[in-house]
C-alpha cells in the first residue's frame, strides 16, 4: 500500500540499561516505534480504526499517527454524537514553533472539528518555570504575544476553544497537589529515569491538566494528541487515575501519537539545539532554502545511477517533509514517490519544490499572525 511505502525506517535508540525509553524532556530519542508499542502496550493505528474516524487527516491516513491508546472510545463517541473533549498544551519557552508542534496542532484541530464538546488549550506556565527556568511573567508574555496567536494562525478555532494558564487554574493546581501524595519517587524514576524536583512538578501538572476537563464534563472521555516522547506523562496519568478512582472517579483519556519529524541531516528528530538541521515557524525564505538544499535525500551516487536505479524516498528527509507537512493531496504524494522510485524525478526537483512549499507555508503563517494577535486580545481565559 502507498501508506506503507511512505514509512521511514530509523535506528534504535536505547538508554544505558539497553531498555527502550521515551523521554518527554528530550534527553533520549527513540525510533524503533514497533518496539516502543510492544514495550508500553500501545495499539497500532489500523485500517479498521481509520475507517471508523470521519474524514481522517493526512497524518492519520499516512500513518504518521501510528499508534494510540483507547482511541476506539473517541471514534464511538464521534459516531454516536456523545460528549468528549480534546486537550493539549503550549510550553511558552521557545520563540518559534517546532514542526513537531505543528502536527499536534493538526491533530487537535481534527478532533475539534470532529465534534469535541469542549477543546482545551492550556499554557503550561508553571511547568515552564519548573523545567525551563523562565519567570511566570515572561511565560505569559511569550504565550500572549506569540504562541497563542501562532496556534490560531495554524487553524485552531478560538470560538470553540477554552484557554487557561496553569498558574490561574486553581483546580489544576489542587489536583496536582492531591496527586503528589499518590506517587512515589521510585515510580517516577521507573517511568522517567533520572528526575529533578522541577520534572516531578511538571509531570504532576501534566496529569492534572489532562484530567481537569472531567471536572467540567464528568464521565466524558477525552483524547490527548501528542508525540511519542510524551507517552511517559500518559502512563503516569493512567496510574494516577487508578490510584485516585475512589476519590475522583476519573477515567483515563485516550491518547494518539505521531512520529517525529526527522532532522534535515537524517538523524532521528529535528532539534532546536542544532539550528541548521531544524526548520521552525516562522523562518525566513533564505534560511529555508539553504537548509532544504543541504538536507539528506535518498538519491544515488550520480545522476546516471539515479536515472537507472531510481531514488530511495524511504530514506529521504525531503520526502518526509512532503508527507508530514507540505502536501495535502495523497495522489500527488504517491506520484512523487513513484517518479522518484522510477528515476524520472531527481533530488534537485524535490528540493526546489519543497522550498517553494515551505516558503508558502511561512508566508501564509505570517499573513495570519496579525489577525490572530488581534483575536488574542479578545479571548477569555478560565480562572478558577
Amino acid at each position: 500500500m502507498a501508506s506503507q511505502r511512505r514509512a521511514v525506517v530509523l535506528i534504535v535508540a536505547r538508554d544505558v540499561r539497553h531498555e527502550v525509553l521515551v523521554d518527554p524532556w528530550g534527553a533520549v530519542l527513540v525510533d524503533d516505534y514497533v518496539r516502543v508499542m510492544e514495550r508500553f502496550g500501545l495499539e497500532p493505528f489500523t485500517d479498521e480504526l481509520l475507517k471508523a474516524l470521519p474524514s481522517p487527516n493526512k497524518l492519520m491516513r499516512r500513518r504518521v499517527v501510528f499508534c494510540h491508546r483507547d482511541l476506539w472510545v473517541i471514534a464511538d463517541a464521534i459516531r454516536r454524537r456523545e460528549p468528549f473533549y480534546v486537550l493539549t498544551g503550549i510550553m511558552p519557552s521557545a520563540l518559534k514553533i517546532h514542526l513537531g508542534t505543528r502536527m499536534v496542532i493538526e491533530n487537535f484541530r481534527y478532533f475539534q472539528e470532529a465534534g469535541a464538546t469542549e477543546a482545551f488549550l492550556l499554557v503550561a506556565d508553571v511547568e515552564a518555570v519548573a523545567t525551563r527556568g523562565i519567570t511566570l511573567q515572561e511565560a505569559r508574555r511569550r504565550a500572549l504575544e506569540f504562541h497563542i496567536p501562532a496556534w490560531l494562525a495554524m487553524g485552531i478555532d478560538p470560538d470553540r476553544t477554552k484557554f487557561y494558564f496553569q498558574s490561574e487554574n486553581r483546580t489544576v493546581l489542587r489536583l496536582a497537589s492531591c496527586f503528589s501524595g499518590r506517587v512515589t519517587m521510585a515510580q517516577m524514576e521507573a517511568i522517567y529515569g533520572e528526575v529533578t524536583p522541577g520534572k516531578v512538578i511538571a509531570a504532576l501538572l501534566d496529569a492534572a491538566d489532562v484530567l481537569y476537563p472531567q471536572t467540567r464534563l464528568p464521565g466524558a472521555p477525552g483524547v490527548i494528541p501528542v508525540g511519542i516522547d510524551q507517552d511517559p506523562h500518559m502512563r503516569l496519568m493512567r496510574d494516577i487515575v487508578h490510584r485516585t478512582k475512589a476519590e475522583f472517579g476519573f477515567r483515563p483519556p485516550a491518547s494518539v501519537y505521531h512520529k517525529f519529524t526527522p532532522s534535515l541531516d537524517g538523524s532521528l528528530k529535528m532539534s532546536k539545539s542544532v539550528p541548521e538541521s531544524c526548520i521552525e515557524i516562522p523562518e525566513d525564505p533564505g534560511s529555508v532554502e539553504r537548509k532544504i538544499w543541504k538536507a539528506l535525500t535518498g538519491g544515488r551516487g550520480s545522476l546516471a545511477e539515479q536515472r537507472a536505479k531510481g531514488g530511495q524516498p524511504e530514506k529521504c528527509v525531503v520526502f518526509e517533509l512532503f508527507k508530514q507537512h507540505l502536501i495535502e493531496d495523497d495522489r500527488e504524494l504517491d506520484r512523487i514517490y513513484e517518479e522518484c522510485r522510477s528515476g524520472a524525478r531527481i533530488c534537485g526537483e524535490c528540493k526546489t519544490y519543497a522550498t517553494e512549499l515551505m516558503v508558502e507555508l511561512m508566508e501564509a503563517f505570517q499573513a495570519r499572525m496579525e489577525e490572530a494577535r488581534a483575536i488574542v486580545k479578545e479571548l477569555e481565559f478560565i480562572r478558577e
